[in-house]
C-alpha cells in the first residue's frame, strides 16, 4: 500500500503542544457547524491530556455543549466503572463536568454480550444519523479522533482481523484483542469511522516512532486504511514520535 497522498502531517514540539493542537482542531470543527455536532472520541490513555484540556476554561467556554454529541470509536467489553473502560476515562476527564448526560453516547457493556452491544450501538448511531445507509454527502461525524497502537491498529481494528474488511456494518464485535488488555472489544468499522468531515490521528512519544514509520511509509495496516471519505485526514504528531524521514 502506497502512502496516502491525501493525508496531512502536522508536527508539534511536545505532548502539551500536541494536546493543545488537537483541542484547537476539535473546537474549530464544532464551531464550523451551526447545527447538531457529532464527535467520535478515541480510547486508551493517549488522549487523556487532550480530554483534560477540553475541560479547562480556555476551551470549555468556547464549546456549545448543548448541541455537541460525543460518541466513542471503540470500547473494551468491561464494566462501565472499570478503569479499562474507554468512555469512562473520557467522562472522568471532561464529559461529566461539561456535557449534558443525554449528549454522551457510550457503548453499553452491562447486561449484554459483545455482539449484542455492537448491534445496539449500531442502532443508536443509525437513529442519531436518521438513516440506515451512509450518504457520502452527509457525514456521520464532524470529527473522528483516533490513535495508533504498537501493531498498527486503530480503534479496535487489528491487523488481519475480519473486522478490518467489514463493508456494510457500522459496528462489530471483536472477540479477542490483538494487544493488552486481552478482552473482547466493540468497534466502529472503517465505513462508519470514515464518514467524517475530519479524521484526526493523535500520536506522541518516541514509543510510537517505529510503528509510525511503517504506517506513514504505506504499510498495509489498519491505521493506514482509515481515512476520511470526502473530508480531511490529519496526523498530528509530536517531535518525539515523528519518523526520521519526515523530519526537516
Amino acid at each position: 500500500m502506497a502512502p496516502n497522498p491525501q493525508r496531512q502531517i502536522i508536527a508539534v514540539s511536545d505532548p502539551a503542544a500536541l494536546a493543545e493542537a488537537a483541542a484547537d482542531r476539535i473546537v474549530a470543527r464544532i464551531l464550523a457547524n451551526s447545527g447538531r455536532v457529532a464527535i467520535c472520541l478515541s480510547g486508551g490513555s493517549s488522549p487523556k491530556q487532550l480530554f483534560q484540556l477540553l475541560a479547562t476554561e480556555a476551551y470549555r467556554d468556547r464549546i456549545p455543549w448543548d448541541r455537541v454529541h460525543w460518541f466513542i470509536g471503540d470500547e473494551r467489553f468491561v464494566p462501565a466503572d472499570s478503569a479499562l473502560n474507554n468512555m469512562t476515562m473520557a467522562r472522568q476527564a471532561f464529559l461529566d463536568r461539561c456535557a449534558p448526560p443525554a449528549n454522551v453516547h457510550p457503548i453499553a457493556t452491562e447486561n449484554t454480550d459483545p455482539l449484542e452491544a455492537a448491534r445496539r450501538y449500531e442502532h443508536e448511531l443509525k437513529s442519531f444519523y436518521g438513516a440506515d445507509q451512509i450518504d457520502a454527502a452527509r457525514p456521520l461525524f464532524d470529527l473522528v479522533l483516533l490513535g495508533v497502537g504498537p501493531d498498527g491498529h486503530t480503534a479496535s481494528l487489528f491487523p488481519g482481523y475480519p473486522a478490518i474488511e467489514e463493508k456494510t456494518r457500522w459496528v462489530v464485535d471483536v472477540p479477542k484483542a490483538h494487544v493488552e488488555p486481552f478482552v473482547p472489544r466493540i468497534t466502529l468499522t472503517l465505513p462508519a469511522l470514515g464518514s467524517c468531515r475530519e479524521m484526526l490521528f493523535e500520536a506522541g512519544g518516541s514509543g510510537k516512532r517505529a510503528i509510525l514509520t511503517q504506517v506513514l511509509d504505506g504499510a498495509d495496516l489498519p491505521a493506514n486504511r482509515a481515512h476520511s471519505r470526502g473530508g480531511e485526514t490529519v496526523w498530528l504528531l509530536d517531535r518525539a514520535a515523528l519518523p526520521e524521514n519526515f523530519r526537516e
